[in-house]
């Protein structure tokens, strides 16, 4: 697919057809990069622990989210006052 390149502004732009952004998933944001003589777009990476709520949630539902650990108590903790 040949892609003409227009002025934006400033700069200058390709305009993606729409099915090409949905087939590689490309939504609101685009990691770019040169690679040789390429420009390459590609999905961000996902922020580490981003999901971790979600898989959390999910594993509450199952009911095995129990303590791998008992609780224990530290020693003096019987003469505190809260």
């Amino acid at each position: 697919m040949l892609a003409t390149i227009r002025r934006l502004g400033n700069s200058q732009g390709v305009l993606i057809p729409k099915p090409l952004l949905q087939q590689v998933g490309l939504v609101d944001q685009a990691e770019m990069r040169v690679e040789g003589d390429a420009l390459v777009l590609r999905r961000p990476k996902a922020a580490p622990r981003s999901d971790w709520a979600a898989a959390s949630r999910r594993l509450a539902a199952t009911g095995d989210d129990a303590l791998v650990l008992p609780e224990f108590a530290n020693e003096g903790d019987a003469e505190l006052r809260w």
